[in-house]
Parts: C-alpha cells; structure tokens; sequence
C-alpha cells in the first residue's frame, strides 16, 4: 500500500463503532476490526481524497460506503450538477401529502365583555353556524368554554377550537378577570410540556390545545380602553398571539371610529402592550402585512343574515336607516380580519405560538425545576448531570433531615426515660 507525500496523512481504520475520529488516527465504521492504512490530502474542493491500493477514492466514496451522512461545510463547498432526474424535488409535495393527511388544528380564544358578537362573529367568519347558547351577564365569575369543531374545505380538514370566556367584565370587582383566562393558556401549556416530557411521546397525535390565537374584543365607545381591557392584554401579550378588534363598529361614526383607532393604539404603546404584528420577513406577504398592521385594530361587524344586492347574496346587518355590509370594506374591517388570520398568517400564528409563547413558558417551567444550560462557569450543563446534581441534593437534604429526627427521638427517649424515673423515686418514696 503506497501513500502520497502530503502532510495530510492519515490512518483510517475501519470498526464496528461506526465513528470518525480526527485526530492523527482517523477511525472510520466498518466491521471485524479490520485495519488499512492510506494517505489522505485535503483538495482546494474541500473533499478529502483517500489512496489505497492503488485506487483513489474521495471521502464523499467512503462515507457513501459506510452509509454516512455527507455534511458540506464552509466555503469549500461546491455545487454538484445531477446529470439526470434524481427525485427529491418532490419533498414539498410529500410534505404537503403528508400534512393534509394528519389535518391541522387551531385555536382560537375570544376575550371580550358579554354582549360583544364574539359568537356570531366565529359564526361569520368560518361561514357557518356553531353550537352554543347565549352568555347571560349573571354569571358570578369568569369561565371559559371550550368548544372543539371538525371543519372541511376542498381536501383540507381542520380541528377549530373555539374558546370563550363567560362572564368576563360582568362582576362589579373586575380586578381578578383576567386570572382564569391566564390560567388556563398555562394549563395547555402544561399539558403539552408534559406531554413532551413523556418516555413514550405520542405528539404525533396529541390534540393540541395551545392558544394560537387570542381575540380580544374591545367595546366600541369611541374614547379610551378600559382599564380592564389594558391590564388583560398586558397579562396576556406574553402567553399568547393578542389581536385586537372594536367590536360592533357600526356603532360609532367614520371619524369617531378613526380618532377611536389612534387612541387605542396609543394606549397600547404607552402601557408597554405587545399585540401581534404580522411578519414582515417573507418576501411574498411582507408588503400585505405592512399595510395591515397600519390598520390595526380592526373594526369588525359580525352577521349570518343573508340578503340579495344587486345578483349577489351577501352577509349584511339591516337597520331602519339603511343597511351594513358585512364583506364591503367600506363598511368595515371584516375582510381584512379573515384574510390576515385565516388565509394568510394562520401557520405563522401557530408558528409564534410554539416558538415564542411556548418556549417561554417553557424554559421559565424547566428553570424553576432546577434545570440550567450551562453551570457557573457558563460550561455547558447536560441534563443528565442536571438531574444528578438534583438528586444528589435532596438525597443530601433527605439525610440531613432524617439524622434531625433521629437526634430528636433520642432528646425525646432520653426526657421520658427521666421522667419516668424521676416517678419511680417518687413512688419509692411513698412507700
């Protein structure tokens, strides 16, 4: 076996370990702990080449021989043209096969004061009529009300999770409302982290029940948020995706519904409010979004009413005076609520939730359970070792704790046995 003279010598032996190693011995899989020996230099391609036998094979060979991965790192990394049809241009349309198969989720929770059209605008803007009975304002405190729905457009199911909250805003003290509606965005998140936490992990087909979406339906009086309103969505914007709307627009006029929108806006950047942005990252939506974040809050008008215009049926609201459009944007904001939400940033939304929301609640959970990256020395900390240390500590505690008790049984034996001794002299002395 003859080798190059190249400083790049090395020696490749082949295991059963299936490991490369490189240092001076390269050690890569194999089996029968058989051992050769050849030379290797390091092309300008950035692709090492291997000499033996009088054969030269590239690294991309040996690697594709052992049926290992091939990573290209770096500049030296080349462009490869395909002299034919391969076949993994088809991933995409695999993944969309496969995702239209497992159906998606979403999830939807209305915040909002009793008497708002929270119901009727579900209704309106997934164009159909859901179960449920209207919210009385007795209620003595805030509840929320799951409903799960199995929804079909073209070839594309969809598990809509509708999630209401009863009885907000209606008890004179308001000052604890928003606390069963945070408790229970913490409870889906939990169920999840447990979930994930699990040795046998089914995630595949767990129900996912975490808020990608949380509607918070303002009251349309024209002059200011309610104290209420601001602290909710203060408590909120850090769990969940808020997105503001005035409900029941067509209440206050044109200009009043202009000047309403710019004092909510300035409230909200005053008293530090995150509320959802629509992402201006992608090329292909980022000029619709940026619009649309101009518009934020939208004014929205929610109706199932039917009426025939022109040739046209459209979902109005008729008064004696004249009548609303509930898809005319003049009229209001409708179209452009159910374009950003459903058909253009629904999978951002559930992207947010589990990246940003989720993460969160996440890494605060794990931190509070004692578990770290890295230690005081900022090394990296695995969790194995994490674990460890924690048992290692509350064995520690569990002994320290059981040699108190131990001390203190024998203080105590040691105070009866005086005391009983103390009555024998006693009794001695009686007698």
């Amino acid at each position: 076996m003859h080798g190059w003279n190249c400083p790049h010598s090395y020696f490749i032996t082949r295991t059963s370990d299936y490991s490369i190693k490189t240092r001076n011995r390269c050690v890569l899989g194999g089996g029968g702990g058989r051992e050769s020996v050849v030379s290797a230099c390091d092309m300008k391609c950035g692709i090492t080449y291997f000499k033996t036998a009088g054969i030269v094979l590239s690294s991309l060979h040996v690697l594709a021989y052992l049926n290992l991965p091939i990573i290209c790192k770096g500049e030296g990394c080349r462009t490869v043209p395909l002299a034919g049809h391969v076949g993994f241009d088809s991933l995409p349309d695999q993944l969309v096969n496969q995702s239209i198969s497992q159906g998606f989720c979403f999830n939807i929770l209305c915040v909002g004061e009793t008497g708002l059209g929270k119901s009727t605008l579900m209704d309106t803007l997934f164009n159909t009529k859901f179960e449920g009975e209207p919210a009385t304002h007795t209620q003595p405190g805030v509840q929320l009300q799951s409903n799960t729905y199995d929804l079909q457009e073209s070839n594309v199911g969809l598990k809509l999770t509708i999630v209401s909250t009863v009885g907000f805003g209606d008890q004179i003290n308001k000052e604890d409302s928003y606390r069963p509606i945070v408790e229970f965005i913490d409870a889906q998140f939990e169920a999840y982290l447990q979930e994930e936490l699990k040795i046998r992990r089914l995630l595949h087909n767990y129900h996912d029940s975490r808020i990608h979406a949380c509607l918070y339906f303002i009251a349309p009086t024209g002059h200011s948020l309610k104290s209420l309103d601001l602290v909710t969505m203060k408590k909120l914007d850090s769990k969940v995706n808020v997105i503001p709307i005035i409900a029941k627009s067509d209440a206050i006029s044109k200009s009043e519904l202009t000047k309403f929108k710019i004092k909510i806006t300035s409230e909200l950047v005053s008293n530090g409010v995150q509320i959802y942005q629509f992402p201006m990252d992608d090329e292909a939506v980022a000029e619709v979004n940026g619009t649309m974040n101009a518009h934020l809050p939208f004014a929205v008008i929610g109706s199932t009413e039917e009426l025939k215009i022109g040739n046209k049926m459209v979902k109005v609201r008729q008064y004696p005076w004249g009548t609303v459009q509930v898809e005319n944007e003049a009229h209001c904001d409708f179209v452009k609520l159910r374009e950003m939400l459903i058909r253009v940033n629904m999978e951002d939304l559930r992207e947010q939730t589990h990246s940003r929301h989720y993460e969160l609640y996440r890494r605060c959970k794990l931190e509070e359970m004692g578990f770290k990256d890295t230690d005081p020395d900022s090394k990296p900390f695995s969790l194995q070792e994490t674990y460890e240390a924690k048992r290692n500590e509350f064995l520690g505690e569990l002994q320290k704790k059981e040699e108190e008790m131990r001390q203190m049984f024998v203080q105590r034996v040691k105070e009866k046995e005086a005391e009983l001794k103390e009555a024998e002299k006693e009794n001695k002395s009686c007698l």
